[in-house]
């Protein structure tokens, strides 16, 4: 059974997103990005349908966690009777590969650990064919998905998962990275956790160092504003609802949407956000990104966008899995992109206006597809009966 949603912590790398949970466990991944189908879909079922534990085998005392500094680097501090430890997780990527990386830190004492990683492909439903390289890393591969399992203990196989105990002692560290490519790709390197750690954290701190303030609220602010960056495409620019599908508004409930898809009145509100507080860079990647998913007849503007502005997202639904607390049905995909919603024309054209007040860069592109939007909207309104 999947944890409590508040106990779930976000991790991510401008590609897509995780979920970590108090026990040790990241129970939502898709891969390669928000929208790809999931590895790890325990959220929405079981740990049977995809998901990765590193934690104490022994009884916990008390678990923290907070993120390292401005960054999304996350850190979970365990105690047992033993001593403590600390699980510290991110996320990097790079050309072609996106990778999950897991760091397990003494803290004080001996303690007893346990990790088991349950790789299930396509929403839970495929299992991988899994070898061993000769380098010692496992691989898991499905048609166009790789996954390898990069680790300093050794894994064994028990009931199709891949099962580690180890002994962690106050200043030792144990290193471990799932990384995906392409099945169809050459072999990608082993990662140093250490140096990309340290990478992460330079990129995070550079981005929040362009935060302006907000008086006694600026920590709880710049946590919301890493938050919606971690929503953001590095390289589309399309700013995604949330990194999840199928959360119920109400347990038990039918109303599980999927909303890993770029809605433009939730855009609107993000962009908001980051301008006021100095963040142009995200809202220009946006106005070209908008410019492509809207280019064509302004009568046929959505109200949302796949994550590179994919105008179908044809909604279906998962039988395999439960739902988050058997709320079910499981949906992929979003039947309201077929919606019309006169609203998003405003709230774009808002966005726009409010974009340039604040430093977001003219576009004479951008401008002839507003007046296009006008147009329609005058057009549209003079064929209304009196």
């Amino acid at each position: 059974m999947a944890g409590r949603i508040e106990d779930y912590a976000i991790i991510g790398n401008c590609e897509t997103a995780a979920l970590v949970g108090r026990d040790g466990s990241i129970d939502w991944l898709c891969l390669p990005r928000f929208d790809s189908a999931a590895c790890f879909s325990a959220l929405l079922g079981d740990p049977s349908h995809g998901s990765w534990q590193i934690a104490p085998a022994e009884t916990i005392v008390c678990v923290t966690r907070r993120y390292r500094k401005s960054s999304l680097i996350l850190e979970t501090d365990f105690e047992t009777a033993n001593g403590a430890v600390r699980v510290t997780d991110f996320m990097t990527r790079s050309d072609g590969t996106c990778e999950l990386l897991r760091r397990v830190t003494g803290l004080r004492g001996r303690v007893t650990m346990h990790s088991e990683l349950c790789v299930r492909l396509d929403y839970g439903s495929i299992v991988p064919w899994v070898t061993r390289l000769e380098d010692g890393r496992i691989k898991y591969v499905a048609g166009p998905d790789r996954l390898l399992l990069q680790s300093d203990v050794i894994f064994v196989n028990e009931n199709m998962n891949s099962i580690a105990g180890f002994e962690v002692e106050e200043g030792k560290s144990f290193d471990f990275v799932l990384g995906w490519s392409p099945s169809f790709h050459d072999t990608p390197a082993e990662l140093e956790v250490g140096a990309a750690m340290d990478a992460a954290a330079d990129v995070w701190s550079n981005w929040t160092s362009r935060f302006t303030g907000a008086g006694e609220w600026s920590d709880i602010v710049l946590r919301s504003l890493i938050t919606l960056k971690a929503l953001t495409h590095f390289e589309t620019g399309g700013i995604v609802a949330a990194a999840t599908t199928s959360l119920p508004e109400q347990l038990g409930g039918g109303r599980n949407w999927d909303y890993r898809y770029c809605w433009l009145r939730d855009t609107t509100l993000t962009l908001y956000a980051l301008l006021e507080s100095n963040f142009v860079e995200e809202a220009n990647a946006w106005q070209g990104w908008l410019l492509r998913a809207v280019a064509g007849s302004p009568a046929q503007l959505q109200i949302m966008y796949g994550v590179a502005g994919e105008r179908r997202l044809d909604e279906w639904q998962i039988p395999w899995l439960p739902g988050y607390e058997a709320s079910a049905p499981v949906r992929i995909g979003n039947a309201a992109s077929g919606q019309v919603q006169l609203d998003v024309y405003g709230e774009v054209m808002d966005a726009l206006y409010f974009g340039r007040q604040n430093g977001l860069k003219a576009d004479a592109e951008m401008w002839g597809l507003q007046r296009e939007m006008i147009a329609h909207l005058h057009a549209s309104n003079s064929r209304i009966p009196r």
